[in-house]
């Protein structure tokens, strides 16, 4: 099964849990995009013909039960899933830590477990993965589109890139990131952070 239900959000008054409810987003919607290169090639496999070089099963197609094409309606629809959130949440989830959270660290006087390099690392790793997003998207609006035939060995390497890489930068924010610019924070600032997120988002805050 390639989808299933969202999972639930904080509010914009909790912009920390709401980041972190991002970075299990995050997670899996890697999941669902190595899921859907594997689906795709699967039943595209399951859609030729069994005996292409027999007489009798030339031009056959596989039987009812599997796939006429490699991109079916399910595939369609977990490839549209990954596209809107890569095209929309992602980049505001980006400027999020970037607006509010490197800033803020960077300016600390108090120590933290970190410095500048680690957040210019993190930094680095939204452009390369902006990087590796324009290298899927395409492949995935093919398979939107029902015209995708399986994903070519770079895309496949750039989405197994993609998805590693989320996995280290989310380890490192949500263990030493989040905690400590949130530690650094008052009240008002925190405020300040939910507001300025659904502001950016065109959403009300605080969240109902």
């Amino acid at each position: 099964m390639l989808l299933s239900d969202d999972l639930s959000a904080a509010g914009f008054d909790q912009p920390f849990e709401l980041l972190r409810g991002c970075h299990a987003r995050i997670t899996r919607m890697d999941a669902l995009l190595l899921r859907l290169i594997d689906h795709v090639a699967l039943k595209e496999t399951q859609g030729r013909p069994k005996f292409p070089c027999s007489p009798r099963g030339a031009g056959r197609r596989a039987d009812p039960g599997g796939a006429q094409e490699g991109t079916d309606a399910q595939a369609q629809q977990a490839a549209d899933k990954v596209l809107r959130y890569f095209d929309v949440a992602a980049p505001l989830h980006h400027e999020d830590e970037e607006l509010h959270v490197f800033p803020l660290l960077r300016v600390s006087a108090e120590e933290w477990d970190g410095d500048d390099a680690v957040l210019e690392t993190l930094e680095s790793d939204h452009r390369t993965l902006a990087v590796l997003w324009a290298e899927l998207r395409d492949w995935l609006l093919q398979v939107k589109a029902a015209q995708a035939l399986p994903a070519s060995a770079p895309i496949t390497d750039a989405a197994q890139r993609f998805s590693a890489l989320h996995a280290a930068h989310i380890a490192i924010e949500n263990s030493r990131i989040f905690p400590a610019a949130q530690a650094r924070m008052n009240a008002a600032q925190i405020t300040a952070m939910g507001q300025d997120m659904a502001a950016r988002r065109g959403a009300r805050w605080p969240s109902d």
